[in-house]
């Protein structure tokens, strides 16, 4: 169901509820005003009928006294007057009042069925005694009065109801044009406009859904962005390994010699690994870029972290006759109580150590080493310019006159699996201006 039609649908059966509603509370209180008005009306008149049997004697006998015909359009049938005597005599009475209970000790209003019907009835006594006048009135009197009055207002809502519910629609349609406008725009919109929409000139209740809109336009672009620039990265960094491997096919192809076969095998084979891990490198931080955070932590083990990223770069440092050492805080000091995600912090361990080993002078030693509050990799040898250093973490990014192979982004995923975790990786010399060291410290 559309959003208008559901305001439609709340408001058809809202408005006529709420004016039910207060229908009825207008009848309650039009009878309230009705009996405070025409209890006044018999109080006075009680009163007025008293005064007029001041002059009339005690001993006086005159039962059944009609009281005087009135002109204009009164309803003398609803009107009961009667006056006893303090033997219960009859002294006043006209034709209704006769049908009034005396009341000796009563005072004050009391209601009655009369002749079936209801009555309200007020009596007051004289002073001395000598008189109980009652002054009576059909109730049916007072209803009528105020269906009456609700009735000639009733009547106008009525006949306005239509009106109204029409000008409610319109209303409606008016109030829902700035979603109209939204959706057309929207629906005009290409596939790569992810422009913002305006938040200031829109309505207050809208602004909050904009601007959701608005920050998931802004995520779409960085993702797309973000793809595009693997795409581009991609296709340049594969572009010159498919090329080389295409050659050395071809050196393989057309090799005649045993021994030039098995020299182009085994570059062949060089080039195929290679690019097996530049696009295992290459998916890896695609995915790490994706991330927003981590799906879930728990403490970090160190000593199992540490054992199974420096199991991974063994073959590399026997290969390249590298020493892996590990070095932990002394006591009462303690690694650094980190949590995070096990496996991502494997691979930043490994591929820090992977870059220490593959880039320090050959029979040299990589240390990690933890800290109380960081934890370092470090080899040996020349240390690196401070603009090669600066250039660290760029993407295929590889400083020239390297002999081993590799993708230029170890270091770009290990800085993403850090900011992941909140820690911030940092390159520099050691303390005696030689080698390289990747420290990891809280940001």
């Amino acid at each position: 169901m559309s959003l208008r039609r559901r305001l439609m649908l709340y408001l058809l059966v809202c408005a006529p509820l709420v004016w039910l509603i207060a229908v009825t509370a207008s009848t309650f209180r039009a009878r309230a005003e009705v009996n405070e008005l025409f209890d006044t009306e018999m109080i006075r008149l009680a009163r007025q009928v008293q005064l007029t049997l001041v002059g009339v004697s005690a001993d006086s006998e005159a039962p059944g006294v009609p009281a005087s015909p009135l002109g204009g359009e009164a309803d003398l049938d609803d009107l009961a007057i009667a006056v006893w005597d303090r033997q219960g005599e009859v002294v006043l009475v006209d034709r209704e009042g006769a049908q009034l209970p005396l009341r000796p000790d009563g005072v004050g209003f009391v209601d009655l069925i009369v002749n079936a019907q209801p009555w309200r009835a007020y009596y007051l006594q004289s002073p001395n005694g000598q008189w109980v006048v009652a002054a009576g009135q059909n109730l049916h009197e007072r209803d009528e009065l105020v269906y009456d009055l609700i009735g000639s207002q009733l009547i106008p809502w009525l006949l306005m109801l239509p009106i109204l519910l029409l000008a409610m629609g319109w209303a409606v349609r008016e109030a829902l044009a700035p979603m109209r406008a939204l959706t057309t725009e929207l629906q005009q919109r290409g596939a790569d406009e992810l422009q913002a929409i305006p938040v200031v000139s829109a309505p207050v209740e809208l602004q909050p859904m904009l601007l959701a809109m608005n920050g998931l336009f802004e995520r779409i672009e960085t993702t797309l962005a973000r793809e595009r620039r693997f795409t581009a990265d991609a296709a340049h960094e594969l572009r010159t390994p498919l090329a080389v491997l295409s050659a050395q096919w071809d050196r393989l192809h057309g090799a005649s010699a045993a021994a030039e076969r098995e020299q182009a095998m085994a570059a062949l084979r060089a080039g195929i690994e290679r690019m097996s891990r530049l696009v295992d490198q290459l998916l890896r931080l695609s995915r790490l870029e994706a991330a927003s955070g981590l799906p879930q932590t728990a403490p970090l083990d160190w000593p199992e972290l540490a054992r199974q990223a420096m199991s991974e770069v063994l073959p590399l440092a026997e290969r390249r006759q590298i020493q892996l050492d590990c070095l932990w805080p002394q006591a009462p000091q303690t690694a650094p109580a980190w949590s995070g995600d096990a496996h991502l912090m494997t691979v930043l361990l490994r591929n820090l150590l992977d870059n220490a080993a593959r880039y320090a002078p050959q029979g040299s030693t990589v240390t990690l080493r933890f800290g109380p509050d960081r934890l370092t990799v470090e080899n040996e040898g020349p240390a690196l310019a401070p603009k090669v250093l600066a250039q660290l973490g760029e993407r295929f990014h590889r400083p020239e006159g390297q002999i081993e192979s590799g993708s230029g982004l170890g270091v770009s995923i290990a800085r993403r699996i850090a900011a992941l975790h909140g820690l911030a990786l940092q390159y520099r010399a050691r303390a005696d201006g030689t080698g390289v060291v990747a420290e990891l410290v809280r940001n």
